[in-house]
């Protein structure tokens, strides 16, 4: 099984330890970073460059911005050409969602 980091094993991963939801938190703990995820959430990939245009930022902003969440994993870069394209980790997301809501319960 791989889990949401990108390695094999066999653990359940329903449920992030403290440290990583708290790593995650800190990472999506920013008003630009949250526009960064709804952006990303709606359009499914995009350059940053397209980021650049949507928000009134830096192109060196911007990528900071992206490299505090791919750092947390909340989004990945690929690298395509002379650019790298971000999407949003959905399954670290989804685990996210759900250890929030257990941790809250």
């Amino acid at each position: 099984m791989i889990n949401p980091f990108g390695k094999t094993d066999n653990t359940d991963h329903s449920r992030l330890p403290r440290d990583e939801l708290a790593r995650i938190c800190k990472a999506m703990g920013h008003p630009i970073r949250m526009q960064i995820i709804q952006f990303l959430k709606a359009e499914k990939q995009c350059f940053c460059g397209e980021l650049v245009t949507r928000l009134p930022l830096a192109q060196s902003t911007v990528s900071q911005h992206l490299k505090t969440l791919k750092e947390a994993g909340v989004v990945i870069g690929t690298v395509a050409g002379p650019g790298t394209c971000y999407c949003l980790n959905r399954p670290l997301l989804a685990c996210f969602k759900n250890s929030i809501g257990r941790f809250i319960d």
